[in-house]
């Protein structure tokens, strides 16, 4: 409704001059999960390039992706919403991985975003060397 944008802070003429409203429905899971993983740069691509910098892999499940789209509508904070939420998991992560040199796989499972559980870091093994003698 155009009383809608006056409310917001348009002014009356420009809203006159406005030819077309247009209604938008709120995304569903399956669209929110698409956006962590599809387009150019999907903020999945993104946090999994600087893992990719301290030489560490980063794997979300297919359920972590459902949940953190299920977490954005149920604060009904949409598309804009998803940023936060994988900030809220991944921010301990990206401080603590580079201190740990051996860490090699992080792995991202729908308990680490619904019920704050660590996630789950594969590690390599140190060689240690053998003294002959």
């Amino acid at each position: 409704q155009s009383e809608d944008l006056v409310r917001f802070g348009m002014i009356p003429e420009f809203v006159g001059r406005m030819p077309i409203h247009a209604t938008l429905d709120q995304l569903d899971h399956a669209a929110l999960a698409r956006i962590l993983v599809e387009p150019k740069n999907a903020l999945l691509k993104q946090y999994k390039r600087l893992f990719e910098m301290e030489g560490v892999k980063l794997e979300f499940t297919e359920g972590a992706l459902k949940a953190v789209a299920s977490e954005a509508v149920a604060r009904k904070t949409g598309a804009r919403g998803l940023r936060a939420i994988m900030e809220n998991v991944m921010l301990d992560l990206m401080y603590d991985i580079p201190s740990q040199s051996n860490a090699r796989e992080v792995i991202i499972n729908e308990d680490v975003i619904l019920s704050g559980q660590s996630p789950i870091i594969l590690y390599e093994e140190k060689k240690t060397a053998q003294q002959d003698g």
